[in-house]
């Protein structure tokens, strides 16, 4: 008869040695939970996918669930070393590998390429995202009645470009982004869909959405856009799969500050230094944005409580002051306001590189 209380202690004493005490498949810290069938130590989120694939992984908790001795047995044969050593032997260079704290998108992805598919096991010439060109069909949400369409994507290496298409492929693209030009991030919760992604990408200075989303998530376009990296120099990873410092409604008024405010949907992208705000979150194109230099070109964010204001709905304000204007815009409650502050600071601390006085330059043209 197993003994419950020994066999707990050696799966602790297992976890804590240095090839298992990080999750097999994130890099988290101090996993509590161990798949009996793989051998490997695994986090509370990651354990989520594990479940979801019950003919490949059976997951237990370490400390709660009763442990027999062979199953003890087989995880002291095994470990996320060992089974690193077999699953991941043939990741190809810059494959992105989710973090701690990534979606439950990239995970499930990361997860099922590895003991699902098994794509890294053996040696392969070639691979779906190692291809010249990558096609497939997306759902994308549609410009007049916000219904999603299905719709053709083409990724090409041989011109850095995404491409996609309308029912009549004949008269060419819809449009043809610039990959340089481009910003993929998961948004399940603002998309609606589990597999939902936006890209982003700017049309002569100015800032346009694409919504779209895959039925059910294999490896595809959308999470092709996100091995996309592993073609080009690594200087592109951070630019073309950033996540946004911030998002969220706020209330914005006029340069005059005595037109009425209006709601709009606001996202700081910290990299390129830019407030953009669109009427909804799920609107195709910017109606403006606010370059966000650093303190000492001038800029700077702080809380206010602004009087005389018109059209209002929400009392918690922000004030940003630019060089050459100053903006007010109001939030919903305090911790919107806290929140907005803190971010702005943070864009604002940093220093200017060479491309944001080009940035900084095209944006007042605009005005």
């Amino acid at each position: 008869m197993a003994n419950r209380e020994k066999n707990k202690k050696t799966l602790l004493e297992l976890v804590k040695l240095p090839e298992n005490s990080c999750c097999a498949d994130c890099g988290a810290a101090d996993p509590d939970w161990a798949s009996c069938t793989l051998g490997i130590f695994v986090c509370l989120n990651c354990s989520g996918t594990h479940r979801n694939l019950p003919s490949v992984s059976r997951i237990k908790s370490i400390r709660l669930d009763f442990w027999d001795d062979e199953l003890v047995q087989f995880m002291k044969a095994n470990g996320n070393r060992a089974a690193k050593n077999l699953y991941e032997k043939f990741v190809p260079v810059f494959y992105y590998q989710p973090q701690p704290d990534d979606c439950e998108v990239l995970r499930e992805q990361w997860i099922r390429a590895k003991y699902e598919r098994m794509e890294f096991t053996e040696e392969k010439t070639e691979r779906p995202y190692t291809a010249g060109v990558y096609e497939g069909m997306l759902w994308k949400k549609g410009k007049d009645n916000g219904q999603f369409l299905e719709r053709k994507f083409v990724l090409s290496v041989h011109d850095f470009t995404l491409k996609y298409y309308k029912e009549d492929e004949s008269k060419g693209p819809k449009a043809t982004i610039s990959v340089k030009d481009l910003n993929a991030t998961f948004q399940p919760e603002k998309i609606g869909h589990a597999y939902g992604l936006q890209i982003t990408y700017c049309v002569d200075d100015h800032t346009r959405n694409l919504f779209v989303y895959h039925k059910n998530g294999r490896v595809n376009l959308w999470n092709f856009l996100f091995f996309f990296p592993a073609l080009f120099p690594i200087i592109l990873i951070p630019w073309i799969t950033r996540s946004y410092l911030k998002e969220g409604y706020m209330e914005k008024t006029g340069p005059l500050q005595r037109e009425p405010f209006k709601k709009r949907w606001f996202i700081l992208d910290s990299l390129d230094r830019k407030l953009l705000y669109f009427k909804t979150r799920l609107d195709a194109i910017e109606l403006g944005v606010v370059f966000i230099g650093s303190e000492n070109h001038g800029y700077s964010v702080r809380e206010c409580v602004p009087k005389g204001t018109r059209g209002n709905k929400w009392k918690c304000g922000v004030i940003v002051e630019t060089p050459d204007r100053q903006f007010v815009f109001m939030c919903e409650q305090e911790r919107d306001q806290r929140e907005w502050v803190e971010a702005l600071k943070t864009v604002i601390s940093k220093p200017m590189m060479p491309q944001d006085y080009t940035t900084e330059a095209n944006i007042r043209r605009r005005r």
